[in-house]
Parts: C-alpha cells; structure tokens; sequence
C-alpha cells in the first residue's frame, strides 16, 4: 500500500503497533524502520480491542496518525 490522500483502512489486532511518520516505509503504513537517521520517530499507539482503523495517507489529520478527514479538503 503507497502513502496517498487518502486513509489506509485495515485491520488490527490488540497490542502496540508503529506506524510510520517518515512517509519512506515499503511497508506503509507500518514502519520499517526507514526513517533510522532523519530524527523522525514512528507513531506509538496501543490498539486496545481488535477492529479496523484508519491511518492518514494525507499528513494532515490532527488526530495522527488516524484519519481525521482533513484529505477531503485537499481534493
């Protein structure tokens, strides 16, 4: 999956996960470890109950790195 204007909606199960930040990962929206060396650090979260999500594709959410909808104003 490419990093896009648009959410990457999937599915997680319980526990901590790292999404990237650095926007270079080939596992988007997972981190890589890609960003080693360009003092960004990936996205902590710890997903509470299995069930989908939706991670931002744009950059621009408020609520990162989960969607917010703040892609439709860039269309």
């Amino acid at each position: 999956m490419q990093k896009e204007n648009r959410p990457a909606v999937i599915q997680e199960e319980q526990g901590v996960k790292y999404y990237c930040a650095c926007g270079k990962s080939a596992n988007w929206p997972w981190c890589d470890g890609s960003h080693a060396g360009s003092g960004v650090s990936p996205f902590r979260v710890e997903i509470e109950k299995a069930g989908k999500v939706a991670i931002c594709g744009c950059g621009k959410s408020a609520k990162m790195p989960f969607c917010d909808g703040a892609h439709k104003s860039l269309h």
